[in-house]
């Protein structure tokens, strides 16, 4: 079946570094845009990165724009965010997201343009 799993999160200090990365399987995943969503605690959700299908564009929310890159290994069926600079606002669980229709994306996407959701990655920004 269709699968997401995202790694890599964790507890890190204010400035520190992580990547997370989401493992897909069960759909040909060179054909879908792929995003990374996060929610924090008592917030809406907010779209993070989105990446087109073969990885040459990106796109980011402004608040992660110039910290964060998102890139992908269709090889591996891969997805990966690495997050620079890290504050205390990005703590957060952190999902992985696939586009619901091959080929097509949107920034941020629609509801209704995704459908299949890994199970989430804490990230905490703390001193």
């Amino acid at each position: 079946q269709v699968q997401l799993v995202e790694s890599g999160g964790g507890s890190v200090q204010p400035g520190g570094f992580l990547r997370l990365s989401c493992a897909a399987s069960g759909f040909a995943f060179e054909k879908f845009w792929m995003y990374w969503v996060r929610r924090a605690p008592g917030t809406a959700l907010e779209w993070v990165s989105g990446i087109n299908i073969h990885g040459g564009d990106a796109f980011y929310a402004d608040s992660v724009k110039g910290r964060f890159r998102t890139s992908r290994d269709n090889a591996l069926k891969t997805v990966s965010l690495e997050m620079n600079s890290l504050k205390s606002e990005d703590t957060a669980v952190y999902y992985c997201v696939k586009a619901a229709t091959p080929g097509l994306g949107y920034w941020p996407p629609p509801d209704s343009e995704v459908d299949v959701w890994g199970q989430g990655t804490q990230v905490t920004v703390s001193s």
